[in-house]
């Protein structure tokens, strides 16, 4: 199993193409990944296999068309997908629309998410950590609740 971690800074070319740091690319094993619009305003990086998973048990099965909040997460989950080759040189494309989205400028932050990657812009990924402060600590709480509970703990 795939264990992607860790936060890279990486300089986004005048082609519009990151660099994958080598231990993300290690870890994948992969040359094809598949490239989406994320929340808080950053792109998702999968593997072709998370990607299949993903769409196929997650969202295929538990999506309705006829549902609007549904075509609403297909439409920007689905619908900007991008299928991505890592070059020799360990860079990818990045197409115009997803780096508009993520407001991606020259300096971006890459970071591991277990199974995934995101690509953020690193002035939007910094003030993204400074307002979420108090969301990281909820939810550490309601994780240790949760392990607690598990382990038979009160």
């Amino acid at each position: 199993m795939m264990l992607l971690t860790g936060e890279y800074k990486v300089t986004l070319d005048e082609k519009g193409r990151i660099s994958l740091p080598a231990p993300l690319r290690r870890d994948m094993n992969e040359m094809t990944l598949h490239i989406t619009k994320g929340e808080d305003s950053c792109l998702w990086l999968f593997t072709g296999a998370k990607w299949e998973e993903l769409v196929s048990s997650a969202i295929k099965e538990n999506t309705d068309p006829f549902s609007r909040m549904d075509r609403s997460l297909l439409r920007r989950i689905i619908g900007p997908s991008q299928q991505v080759e890592i070059d020799k040189a360990g860079r990818i494309p990045i197409i115009q629309g997803l780096r508009e989205f993520a407001g991606l400028s020259k300096d971006c932050m890459v970071l591991g998410q277990i199974d995934y990657i995101e690509i953020w812009d690193e002035e939007r990924y910094k003030k993204y950590l400074i307002n979420t402060d108090e969301e990281f600590i909820a939810a550490s709480e309601a994780l240790s609740g949760r392990i607690k509970r598990r382990r038979g703990i009160d």
